[in-house]
């Protein structure tokens, strides 16, 4: 009887505090925060008790394994919830004129999911500020700071979040580029496995972060009666962070081109 009692009452504070609307964006950051914490933790178990190369590293080296642990559970995360909400659910449709414009729609879930980003973009751009410039230079601390402050507002505001999924999916390509760095680190860089991922982050990259950014553009024009509503903030964000990223986008994608021209050319 006890036992049941407190789980009703920890039932109800989850329930009418944690994922309560007023407060469900603060607990969703935080837990954010702790699933990277926890991230990075686990990495660093799992490291050090199956990859052999991973005592040999020296402690910056681990640090950045381990960080990329988080960017990769990130992605993972936050690839499949906009996945589902840009292309499965009907939060954002246009078909749901009852629920108001689409740039001004958005739920716990989608709330809970931005948060969950926010608070990843806040620990990785500490760290990286932290241990800079080993995890990354200037233009890493640029694309956080400009994704967190956009996903931020969209998670407080509820302002076009549709966007803000949209741009997020081009996550997807995170865990491969992990993968490339970590098979670098191993030594596999004439392995197959490094050839193929060559070829998968080319594809990916095309996808999720060159022809999907058209896409949006495509869909901010045909709704621009709708995005001219929003707050000033807001409408500059719609226009200012996909065509900030667009430019750092193909100038990556350039790399990653050459990148994998040098490889197939030593395969030759």
């Amino acid at each position: 009887m006890d036992i049941n009692s407190y789980q009703n009452q920890a039932e109800g504070f989850v329930k009418h505090y944690l994922l309560a609307d007023p407060i469900l964006p603060y607990t969703s950051v935080l837990a954010g925060i702790f699933l990277c914490k926890m991230a990075y933790d686990l990495t660093e178990l799992f490291s050090s008790i199956h990859i052999k190369s991973y005592s040999a590293l020296t402690n910056m080296k681990r640090i950045e394994w381990n960080n990329r642990g988080i960017s990769t559970v990130h992605a993972i995360f936050i690839s499949f919830m906009a996945i589902y909400f840009v292309f499965f659910s009907d939060l954002f449709s246009d078909q749901r004129t009852l629920q108001g414009l689409m740039v001004f729609r958005s739920s716990p879930l989608s709330n809970f999911g931005l948060g969950v980003s926010v608070g990843y973009f806040l620990a990785d751009v500490g760290m990286i500020i932290w241990f800079y410039p080993s995890l990354g230079g200037s233009e890493y601390i640029f694309h956080h700071c400009l994704s967190g402050i956009a996903v931020a507002y969209s998670l407080f505001s509820g302002e076009a979040q549709l966007y803000t999924y949209m741009v997020l999916i081009s996550e997807v390509t995170t865990p491969e580029i992990n993968l490339r760095w970590y098979l670098d680190i191993a030594g596999l860089k004439r392995s197959n496995a490094y050839l193929i991922n060559g070829v998968a982050i080319f594809l990916a990259w095309l996808t999720a972060r060159i022809l999907l950014f058209i896409y949006i553009f495509y869909h901010v024009y045909i709704h621009y009666d709708q995005v001219v509503l929003m707050h000033t903030f807001g409408y500059l964000l719609v226009f200012v962070v996909p065509t900030a990223l667009s430019v750092m986008n193909l100038m990556w994608f350039g790399k990653i081109v050459n990148g994998l021209k040098k490889t197939l050319e030593k395969r030759q």
